[in-house]
């Protein structure tokens, strides 16, 4: 494998392991730091809005400057926006209001930062000389061993050093993930600059443009349908994780399994991922599609039966497999489908969704938790999911997944809604 899909994928790794880590590390410093639980909950909530706000309003921004640069960029606000904490700390203190403010900054870095990366992707398959199933397979292997390792690390960090220490290492992480970015060719990032390209990124202002996007995603059929299995994945794995199985295995008086449906979940991305980057391209699409779908479905089904401990951690296996295969997919198919031009604005709002959509989902569980049971609420979002896969099985605009010969075709049909 040549040097720049290496920089990409590393760059890619310690990104995300950086972001894994922070999202465990954070709230027990904010904890450590202020002595309140309501104050931990009160950064993640002050940091939500302007993270699903900077996914979209920066992707107008990613599709108007070099891709490479912007990945660079947001590598570097994620990085300052963490290293500025123990910085005011050594200065004046830190205190509630500190952790917001620099977590909101830390936000125009981290949901932008996964655009510009992704809307990279296209450009790294045609310069790097691999195929993008395996690019694709590798990269969401890459993104199971940082959900396994970032956990643990940040457990490990906390153990071993104070609060400024983890937070230094934690700002370390993305500012190597910007380095290593640089690696990769300027001419790499460069936005299309064909007819296409130049009429949309040139023309109109920001939002218009950012409406422009808008208008590719909503009037695609292909779009609607696979951004909405997506969301839904999200919208069901967010709460099982946080809210539905703590429950659970609190009440069946074995807290500490529950880091281990984690790590059945990662090992299980990393077989499908690892599965994927290796015979992705051998078969049809839909085949794979199917084995995803159905495969997660399977899982979620498994998890909600809440049977055993060992059940629920068979079913998490089955859910991360399945989603190693889909995911990966997914992302073949959106470097082919997706306009060249429009990829910052279109994937930015996709990743803006994705960040709301676990809330929504956690909140419907909650109620359904306190005044029903934990049982339902298991079996309710497996049904969900049930739901969402039966119109993706279903729907016209997922049957035929097959690249055209030309790679300008899908491009044209997604941007006219066919």
């Amino acid at each position: 494998m040549r040097l720049t899909p290496v920089a990409y994928l590393a760059s890619y790794l310690l990104s995300l392991l950086g972001n894994s880590i922070a999202g465990v590390a954070l709230p027990l410093i904010v904890l450590q730091t202020t002595g309140s639980a309501l104050g931990t909950g009160a950064v993640a909530a002050a940091t939500a809005l302007p993270a699903v706000l900077a996914g979209l309003v920066m992707g107008v921004v990613i599709d108007r400057i070099n891709r490479r640069t912007s990945s660079v960029v947001t590598d570097l606000v994620s990085a300052a926006s963490v290293a500025a904490l123990p910085v005011v700390d050594m200065v004046s203190g830190l205190d509630l209001g500190w952790f917001i403010l620099f977590g909101i900054i830390g936000s125009f870095g981290d949901v932008p930062g996964m655009t510009a990366r992704e809307a990279l992707l296209p450009a790294i398959v045609r310069h790097g000389g691999v195929s993008a199933e395996r690019l694709m397979g590798v990269r969401e292997g890459l993104g199971a061993i940082a959900l396994l390792l970032g956990p643990a690390a940040a457990g490990t960090l906390m153990v071993l050093f104070d609060g400024s220490a983890v937070l230094w290492i934690t700002a370390a992480t993305s500012l190597l993930a910007a380095l290593l970015t640089l690696l990769v060719p300027h001419r790499v990032g460069d936005v299309s600059t064909g007819a296409a390209g130049t009429g949309a990124v040139a023309g109109g202002n920001g939002w218009s443009q950012l409406r422009d996007g808008w208008r590719v995603l909503f009037s695609s059929p292909f779009l609607v349908a696979t951004t909405a299995l997506t969301v839904v994945s999200a919208m069901v794995l967010g709460p099982l994780q946080a809210l539905v199985l703590p429950v659970w295995f609190t009440r069946v008086e074995q807290p500490g399994m529950l880091g281990f449906v984690l790590t059945a979940l990662a090992a299980g991305l990393l077989a499908g991922a690892a599965s994927y980057a290796v015979a992705g391209t051998r078969g049809r699409r839909r085949t794979w599609f199917l084995a995803g779908l159905v495969g997660t479905g399977l899982g979620f089904g498994i998890i909600a039966t809440l049977s055993s401990v060992w059940v629920v951690l068979a079913g998490a296996f089955v859910v991360g497999l399945s989603s190693g295969l889909f995911g990966s997919l997914m992302g073949v198919l959106m470097i082919e489908r997706i306009p060249e031009h429009m990829r910052g604005r279109v994937m930015g709002t996709q990743n803006s969704i994705m960040i709301a959509a676990p809330t929504v989902g956690l909140m419907a569980a909650a109620v359904v938790t306190e005044y029903i049971g934990v049982g339902t609420a298991a079996v309710a979002l497996a049904g969900v999911w049930l739901v969402a896969m039966a119109v993706g099985l279903f729907a016209r605009s997922l049957r035929n997944l097959e690249p055209s010969a030309d790679p300008t075709t899908q491009e044209a049909m997604v941007t006219t809604g066919a």
